[in-house]
C-alpha cells in the first residue's frame, strides 16, 4: 500500500470533499482525485462515494480510515527510529541516581556511554531512593539508577548482578579476623553506621540471626558511612561495590557472609511512557555484560 496515497485519502476523509483535502494539501483537485482512484484500484474495492460538494465513506472507506491512523503513525515512527541510526545521537539523557548506585556505575557503564554517544548532554539528579521514584514519577527524569529493594508503580525496570553486603571499619573492630568473609553474627554489639536505605534490610537480618544491632549512626548518604569508618567511628555496612571508592588504607573491609544480606544495582523507568533515544541507548549499554 502506498502511504502517501493512504495519506491523501485521511486528507479527504478528514475534510469531507476532494477541493478542500486538495486545499489543505496544497495541490489541485485533479490530482488528488486521481491518487484516490489509484488507491481504490490497488486495493481492489471502492472507497467513497463522490458527491456534488461532499465523499461519503463506503463501508471498505470507513474500515480503511479506522486503520489508516495507526499505519501512518507506525510508518512515522519507524522513519524516526530509523533515521537516529544514521545520525549521531544527540539530545539530553535526564537520570536520577543515588550515590550507592552512581559511584560504581560510572565505571564502566556511563563512561563507555559517554564515549559512544559524545553529543548527548546529561541532566543528573541526585537523591535517595525515594526522591528518585518520585521524580520518575513526576516525569522529571526518564530513568532512575537506583538500588533493591524498592517498590514503584508502573514501572519496568532491569537489574545488574546481585552484591554483597560489607562491612568496613579499622582493624580494632574486627580482631584477629584474617579472612575476607564474616558471618552476620560479628557485627553484634559493634557500633555500626548505617546509610537510612538500609536499615530495615539489616535490622531484620541481625534479628533473624538473634541480635539487635547497635546502631551508632543512620545517616542518608552510603559515601557518609564511609567517611566516619574512615574516621575510626565504627563499621559502615554498605554495598560491596563502594569498597573501592572511599576506603583508606587504615580500613579493613569484610564481605558479610550471609544470604539476605545483598543488593543490586537496578534501572527503572516507567512502563506508560515511551523512552527517548537517549534513553533506549543508555538501558542498551546499561544491560550489557561485565
Amino acid at each position: 500500500m502506498d502511504l502517501k496515497r493512504l495519506a491523501y485519502f485521511v486528507a479527504i476523509c478528514e475534510e469531507g470533499s476532494i477541493s478542500a483535502a486538495a486545499k489543505k494539501l496544497h495541490i489541485s483537485q485533479p490530482p488528488l482525485s486521481h491518487q484516490l482512484q489509484l488507491l481504490e484500484t490497488e486495493l481492489g474495492v471502492k472507497l467513497v462515494e463522490r458527491g456534488a460538494r461532499h465523499v461519503t465513506l463506503t463501508d471498505a472507506g470507513v474500515i480503511l480510515y479506522k486503520r489508516a491512523g495507526n499505519i501512518l503513525e507506525l510508518a512515522d515512527a519507524a522513519a524516526r527510529e530509523l533515521g537516529e541510526y544514521g545520525e549521531k545521537m544527540k539530545g539530553t539523557l535526564r537520570l536520577g541516581v543515588t550515590s550507592s548506585s552512581f559511584l560504581p556505575l560510572l565505571d564502566p557503564r556511563i563512561t563507555e556511554y559517554a564515549k559512544l554517544y559524545p553529543e548527548v548532554n546529561f541532566e543528573l539528579h541526585e537523591g535517595n531512593t525515594f526522591q528518585m521514584i518520585e521524580l520518575l514519577a513526576g516525569g522529571v527524569i526518564e530513568i532512575a539508577v537506583i538500588r533493591t529493594p524498592f517498590h514503584a508503580e508502573n514501572t519496568l525496570w532491569y537489574s545488574l548482578e546481585k552484591e554483597p553486603m560489607i562491612a568496613v571499619g579499622s582493624r580494632k573492630y574486627f580482631g584477629s579476623a584474617q579472612d575476607d568473609r564474616i558471618p552476620l553474627e560479628a557485627l553484634k554489639g559493634k557500633p555500626l553506621i548505617i546509610y537510612r536505605r538500609y536499615e530495615k534490610l539489616i535490622v531484620s537480618a541481625c534479628k533473624a540471626a538473634g541480635f539487635q544491632p547497635d546502631i551508632f549512626c543512620l545517616n542518608d548518604d552510603s559515601r557518609t558511612a564511609l567517611m566516619w569508618a574512615n574516621a575510626g567511628l565504627g563499621i559502615a555496612v554498605v554495598p560491596y561495590s563502594m569498597d573501592s571508592f572511599y576506603r583508606s588504607p587504615g580500613c579493613l573491609c569484610k564481605i558479610i557472609d550471609s544470604p539476605v544480606m545483598e543488593t543490586q544495582i537496578t534501572a527503572i523507568w516507567r512502563s506508560d511512557r515511551a523512552l527517548s533515544a537517549a534513553g533506549k541507548s543508555f538501558l542498551t549499554v546499561f544491560k550489557k555484560q561485565r
